[in-house]
């Protein structure tokens, strides 16, 4: 809901409050973000009571103007400039004609709106407000008006922020850098969350304390970054996993982004996010404007915990788009691991058809499917099929796949282009690259310059040639590098700091574009793993592979980092084969389920390559997906601790946790597996599927129990592993919410070199277990 009354404005979601008001001289002051304020009867004497009262001047501040005793480095904004006296990192400059760079905006206006008017151009936005309020404010002297959007997302306790710059004058003004979203919070020592790291190793989380200057978690990268993911959170030093007031802050942004804690003379915090300054400059013409992306918002008194569940309920329902947003996704098997480039027709259809054996619904070609792609130093941009490796082309082979009762999906790169490629030898012009400079290339490809009107309408066309090749339901959009030697072929010297902003723009413009002629394809992101994962391109994608890194335990680290921020539905996660092509580590099979189960879930392996019994593990695994799906997609998603996640279902009838165990710890027998989000009036039966062990396992200690000597990985020993397996824990119970909420089930003790038996939890290095709990029916 929205609440205003003489220049005074109240923002509230079901349990958040977000104020705002106006000075007798103009400027836009906040008042408030955080717990709900319900004063819609008393709004006069809740603007004066949130109002910071000021009755003289403040040291050798400067003095906004003569008489207010107001310095504006000392107040709460919800917009602010250089020029006049605030000397905080600033949410907006620009440069005049005159080369003056002073701005002062005043309020102009306001308008109640109907949140189907939100609409942008250029950025993608949120969708399905409940209320939308548009602020005009105007500079003091220039022609230029500055329009503030604010939605307000009720359930989902999310507020979502965005600004539109109008140039109404006669000349052309110059703008370095304009934010999303700024807050302003009283008091110094907040903390930033921010989430980071490199290839294959994500979403590492990370905690900096801002007690005094600037605290900066921004990428110059041209892509959202695995460095530095735009998700964020703010709070103070009792914001925990589970308690105490903090925020999470988000943007609708797959290029350079910037998220910035400063903190002022005065213990007061200023939070911005949008657009990175640094590598950005925009020249906005006579009656032109700028939009900015949508930045969004959420308060939490819940600790990370709050944040998480907002924003997972946010991106599900208001981010995510068309069909599939609400749509179960198919399990599926991709070929990458399985084949790399060395793929053809006969290898494809005996994955697949194992595949279909395991009961996965999508089988998925991975690179090497053109012509000429034998490695990757060749042939991007040439997207026609190699008839050698493909001679019935993707037609006759997805056709093939479909007979046998699967889905087929196709993976493209068609953002990059090869220096040894047709593409490049007829159009040179469309690679993004310095006349005169050595080009500095990753993994031996270059971009296309999508500032190009060619190259934009080259990419849609050929795509289209390519959706259309065969019957195609899934597509991996891969983009394997970053930005280097920035320069557009098109623009002019003057405007080259726009390159960057353009070619998000014109991305943009092409997922809407081939989103909306192939409305039935569910379509992956991915940049080498998590390189751009974010908002916008989950804006028109439903999921983004999360990672390169299929190794469980590092995906126990890097899922739990995009649970803060994102819904696992998004986050693209398969079972893989060991040891792990990415860190050579060895897991056990249901660990690496386990773990890659909580996400978009497929196998990325070669199903032939298994032994017997660990193919039969897999057509168990396929079948539990299927029965728990459900849970697994629409559930809300739970960080318990270190080594326990799970997933509640909407209805809280069901639910399924997992715990696992990184390393062993000597003589550590005791878990209590406790929940959270069950209801603690329904009766639930917790129980596990018990696991039969390789007696291998146990190494030579199975001669405390043989009544003949075994040696280790003799023959005997392998025959006795073939036919005799050690039966596994059995959990079983039948208690309330209430009791596994609040007190938890013990579970059989855990193995420490004391003896083994069926009431024994085998639990060591990288184990895990999976527990499934569902309602019982009075």
């Amino acid at each position: 809901m929205i609440f205003s009354k003489d220049r005074f404005f109240l923002l509230n979601t079901e349990s958040s409050s977000y104020a705002f008001s106006v000075t007798d001289e103009g400027v836009v002051t906040h008042l408030h973000f955080g717990g709900k304020i319900n004063v819609p009867g008393e709004m006069e004497k809740a603007a004066e009571a949130l109002q910071e009262k000021v009755s003289h001047g403040k040291g050798t501040t400067v003095e906004y103007k003569p008489g207010t005793n107001i310095s504006m480095d000392d107040v709460l904004l919800e917009v602010s400039a250089p020029g006049k006296g605030d000397i905080r990192d600033f949410f907006l400059e620009i440069e005049y004609e005159d080369g003056t760079v002073t701005s002062d905006f005043l309020f102009d206006s306001y308008e109640i709106l109907d949140p189907h008017e939100n609409t942008c151009e250029t950025m993608p936005l949120s969708y399905g407000a409940d209320d939308l309020i548009k602020i005009t404010l105007k500079e003091a002297v220039k022609p230029v008006k500055l329009e503030l959007f604010y939605s307000v997302f009720e359930k989902e306790n999310v507020i979502a922020r965005r600004a539109v710059l109008r140039n109404e004058g006669s000349e052309k003004i110059k703008l370095h850098r304009i934010m999303s979203n700024q807050v302003d919070f009283y008091g110094a020592d907040y903390k930033m969350i921010t989430f980071g790291g490199n290839w294959v190793r994500e979403m590492e989380m990370h905690e900096t304390k801002v007690s005094h200057g600037l605290f900066v978690n921004r990428t110059l990268s041209g892509v959202s970054s695995n460095r530095n993911n735009p998700f964020v959170m703010v709070g103070g030093d009792d914001f925990t996993e589970k308690h105490g007031e903090g925020y999470g802050f988000n943007i609708l942004y797959s290029g350079n982004h910037y998220e910035a804690l400063d903190v002022s003379g005065f213990y007061k915090t200023r939070f911005l996010q949008g657009i990175c300054p640094e590598t950005f400059e925009w020249t906005i013409e006579p009656g032109a404007s700028f939009e900015t992306p949508e930045a969004v918002m959420t308060y939490s008194d819940t600790g990370y915990r709050g944040v998480s569940l907002n924003m997972q309920h946010f991106v599900k329902k208001h981010i995510v788009p068309g069909r599939f947003r609400d749509e179960t996704r198919p399990i599926l098997l991709n070929s990458w691991e399985a084949c790399y480039f060395k793929i053809n027709e006969t290898k494809l259809l005996n994955l697949a058809s194992k595949a279909k054996e395991a009961g996965v619904e999508l089988f998925v070609m991975d690179d090497g499917w053109f012509k000429g792609r034998n490695d990757d130093h060749t042939s991007l941009g040439d997207w026609e099929v190699d008839t050698e490796k493909l001679p019935n082309g993707i037609k006759g082979l997805s056709e093939k796949i479909h007979e046998m009762g699967l889905k087929f999906g196709i993976w493209v790169e068609p953002e990059m282009i090869n220096e040894d490629s047709d593409l490049y030898r007829a159009h040179p012009e469309y690679a993004m690259k310095i006349e005169g400079r050595d080009h500095s290339l990753g993994r031996n490809q270059m971009i296309l310059d999508l500032t190009n009107p060619e190259a934009v309408d080259f990419v849609i066309e050929s795509m289209s040639r390519v959706f259309s090749s065969g019957k195609i339901e899934y597509v991996k959009w891969d983009m394997n590098r970053f930005f280097s030697d920035v320069y557009s072929r098109v623009l002019p010297h003057e405007r080259q700091k726009e390159t960057l902003h353009r070619y998000v723009i014109n991305l943009y413009r092409i997922m809407k574009t081939l989103t909306e002629r192939f409305p039935d394809i569910l379509f992956e992101g991915c940049a080498s793993g998590g390189n751009r994962f974010d908002l916008g391109i989950l804006s028109y994608f439903p999921q983004i592979w999360g990672s390169d890194d299929t190794d469980a335990v590092m995906r126990m680290m890097i899922q739990r980092g995009y649970s803060y921020g994102y819904p696992m539905n998004t986050v693209g996660s398969h079972v893989s084969a060991c040891p792990n092509h990415q860190t050579l580590r060895n897991t056990p099979l249901y660990t690496r389920y386990n773990i890659a189960s909580f996400g978009a879930f497929g196998y990325e392996m070669n199903l032939g390559e298994l032994t017997g019994e660990e193919f039969s593990e897999v057509k168990r695994q396929v079948e539990a997906q299927k029965k728990w799906r459900d849970v697994y997609f629409n559930g809300d998603f739970y960080v318990i601790n270190d080594n326990q996640w799970m997933v509640v279902s909407e209805d809280k009838k069901k639910a399924i946790a997992v715990i696992f165990n990184k390393l062993v710890n000597p003589n550590d027998f005791f878990f209590n597996l406790k929940t959270e989000g069950l209801a603690d009036d329904k009766i639930y039966h917790m129980y596990n599927e018990p696991l039969k062990h390789n007696i291998k396992e146990f190494g030579d200690l199975v001669n405390m129990v043989s009544p003949i000597r075994v040696k280790k990985d003799s023959l005997i020993h392998n025959v006795l592993a073939k036919v005799i397996k050690m039966d596994g824990e059995k959990e079983d119970y039948v208690v309330s919410g209430a009791l596994l909420n609040k007190a938890g089930i013990r579970l059989t003790q855990a193995f420490g070199g004391t003896g083994y038996n069926s009431e024994t939890r085998k639990f060591q290095d990288f184990e895990s277990r999976i527990y499934y709990i569902e309602e019982v029916e009075a």
